[in-house]
């Protein structure tokens, strides 16, 4: 279990879930109540998870993608065109000195090569990964194995007892608050 951290007005809460349909239900119940700020951890990536954080938006790894994407063709046209340019051919006999036919494929895979070093790279900063730096609550073995949880790393005093109640009316099995109080919800 970790520490608890408590600075001042704000302190941590981590509730831990057994199902899926448990936790969505207590993401919406802290929505209807204005709770925000919380992070939710997951075994394993599920769109219900991402249309409930991101209310329907899509994901910003998006734009690093297009990104990527427009950096490769930019390279990949200027790799080409540029080394034609430098060494041209002798008599290319009417040809223009950058055709664009023969570059497109090596344009198409700077593009297909960037965007997907780039996605990766937006995966693992809108995740947070590597998670050496990541608070103790965040880094609980569990929800990488088979459990959900919702964490908010700075819940302000005064939401802590509404925030766990709202934790354990929706089914989770366990609610740790800054002063790591551990509430067991017997199963029915």
């Amino acid at each position: 279990m970790s520490t608890p951290v408590k600075s001042g007005s704000v302190t941590r809460v981590k509730g831990i879930y057994a199902h899926l349909d448990c936790m969505l239900t207590g993401i919406e119940k802290l929505k209807a109540e204005g709770l925000t700020g919380f992070q939710v951890l997951s075994p394993l990536p599920r769109h219900e998870i991402l249309e409930a954080v991101y209310e329907g938006r899509p994901s910003p790894v998006r734009w690093w993608t297009l990104t990527g994407g427009v950096t490769g063709i930019t390279i990949g046209f200027l790799l080409t065109s540029l080394t034609a340019i430098q060494w041209p051919m002798i008599n290319p006999g009417g040809k223009p000195n950058v055709p664009l036919p023969p570059y497109a494929v090596i344009m198409f895979e700077c593009t297909i090569l960037l965007g997907a070093l780039f996605t990766g790279m937006g995966m693992m900063v809108h995740t947070g990964l590597p998670g050496f730096w990541l608070d103790k609550a965040l880094q609980d073995p569990r929800v990488s194995d088979d459990k959900f949880g919702i964490v908010f790393l700075r819940a302000s005093e005064k939401d802590v007892e509404r925030i766990q109640s709202i934790l354990r009316a929706s089914g989770a099995i366990e609610v740790t608050s800054g002063d790591d109080t551990v509430y067991e919800v017997p199963n029915a």
